[in-house]
């Protein structure tokens, strides 16, 4: 039997050596109540804060990783120039996150060098910031955009993967739950910091935004709880699942990352096959990975292509003192849906962080039939106008307001409950297993984990293909019909 030492982030090359009953690698956390079961107070004071910190790290990871997307989406109308369709910003924001996402699980190999990764990711965003940031031309806006979305895209499936190297399941929970609630954090934050500084110009609000990814590597060193701090006086014995990542400091110049994994003690390289991970993805395709490019192929049809045409008229301040006070002209209905969307999906996507029991596996792709369901109502009701609006109009835009908020729920809980299952997913090798055959379990979770990313992001492509064309002909059909607000925007 053999056990991996040396507390330190999980990343770095691995040392193997004997455990004996008294080592603290022999004790490891397994089971999920030994979290609170089997310690004395100080014990379980010392857990809690190091799952604070470890909550509070992933869920900045999130939220970093993905502000910069969100206010490169805010920021469309003053990046290009009036006559330029904002969704090419649409595009390149998202284009190369998928790519990134494609390329390193699927064609890259070997064990993960986290930190060298997420250092990284933050040159690249910060670089693709400072280009849009200090160039006029939209060729190089655009460019900056594209390099900043490759390094969102490569960061998201990397923390991901970071996730899998805590133990127990519990503690890797805990990981996806605060990363999922930080992704949903950014959509509120980003949206913010743009309307706090676009009165600045483009210059310098986003080249000030261009330092934010530089708080990744600081949370990834100072804060981050290495993986090897959960182990505690436990009986279970190792295993691929519980026994943390650690390093040997000083042999960074071993074969890594998308290499190969050449350790001292074994004697070949572990790295997937492309045959391996095709056996590896065949059971996520329905399971995993139908259920969450539906949700964000009809979430992001609705957004794009039918929330702009959710129109009615400017509620009076005789009639509505409320709604008059929120919609100002008719402007505003779409920022407030935006803005609606944007709550509802941090609400939802926090939801396992706050302690709601996450979905049954068999209940995964429920959000998705009731998105396909939200996405239809709103089409006819644009279309045809099938909500009642004889009576009061308000009646239309408090239902439009409830399903944009169903909307947001069911895309945030699909994203977090699909990771989190995922990443709960877990293959647990034989008591016999040897160092070679954990390392290869170990790859096997980064890569299903990993895998799964490039879901989402494909179905924001798709949706965007379609958005446009749906939003012609919606505005039409309104037109056709004697309402002409789309026309007035």
């Amino acid at each position: 039997m053999v056990v991996f030492s040396n507390p330190s982030q999980p990343s770095d090359t691995y040392e193997m050596h004997p455990a004996t009953p008294s080592s603290p690698e022999h004790r490891s956390l397994l089971r999920d109540d030994d979290l609170h079961e089997g310690t004395d107070a100080a014990d379980a004071k010392g857990l809690r804060n190091l799952m604070l910190k470890l909550g509070a790290s992933f869920f900045l990871f999130g939220l970093i990783n993905n502000v910069l997307y969100v206010i490169i989406l805010s920021a469309a109308l003053d990046l290009v120039p009036p006559s330029t369709p904002k969704g090419i910003i649409a595009f390149c924001n998202i284009a190369p996150a998928l790519v990134a996402k494609v390329g390193w699980p699927y064609i890259l190999k070997g064990r993960i060098r986290y930190a060298k990764r997420l250092v990284g990711c933050c040159l690249l965003s910060a670089f693709g910031m400072l280009i849009v940031a200090f160039f006029d031309s939209l060729f190089m806006r655009l460019l900056g955009i594209g390099i900043a979305s490759f390094s969102s895209g490569l960061g998201e499936l990397t923390f991901l993967q970071l996730s899998t190297t805590y133990a127990p399941p519990s503690v890797a929970g805990h990981s996806v739950g605060y990363f999922s609630s930080g992704t949903g954090a950014a959509g509120l934050v980003g949206a913010f910091l743009w309307w706090e500084v676009r009165g600045l110009g483009v210059r310098v609000g986003v080249g000030l935004s261009s330092f934010m990814p530089f708080i990744i590597p600081l949370t990834y060193y100072f804060l981050l709880p290495p993986a090897s701090t959960f182990l505690a006086n436990y009986d279970d014995p190792p295993s691929a699942a519980n026994v943390p990542y650690t390093a040997i400091p000083g042999e960074e110049d071993l074969p890594g990352e998308e290499e190969g994994s050449s350790r001292p003690g074994l004697k070949a390289s572990v790295a997937l096959s492309a045959q391996d991970k095709w056996r590896l993805v065949r059971p996520l395709l329905v399971r995993y990975m139908l259920p969450l490019f539906c949700v964000y192929l009809f979430e992001y049809t609705i957004n794009q292509g039918i929330a702009p045409t959710l129109l009615y008229p400017v509620p009076s301040p005789q009639e509505h003192a409320f709604l008059s006070k929120i919609i100002h002209s008719v402007r505003d209905y779409y920022p407030l849906w935006q803005l609606v969307y944007q709550t509802t999906v941090f609400l939802s996507r926090s939801s396992i962080s706050i302690g709601i029991p996450p979905l049954p596996m068999r209940l995964l792709s429920l959000p998705a039939i009731i998105q396909a369901v939200i996405l239809v109502t709103l089409a006819v009701e644009s279309a045809v106008g099938i909500f009642p609006s004889d009576l009061d109009e308000a009646w239309s835009i408090v239902t439009v307001f409830l399903l944009i908020s169903l909307e947001g729920i069911c895309g945030g809980s699909a994203y977090v409950n699909v990771f989190y299952r995922i990443n709960q997913d877990q293959t647990t090798p034989s008591p016999h297993a040897t160092a070679h055959d954990i390392e290869r379990t170990r790859q096997e979770r980064e890569f299903k984990i990993g895998s799964v990313g490039f879901a989402d992001s494909s179905g924001i492509l798709f949706a965007s293909l379609v958005a446009v064309p749906m939003e012609v002909f919606l505005c039409k059909s309104q037109v056709a019909r004697g309402k002409m607000l789309c026309k007035g925007l």
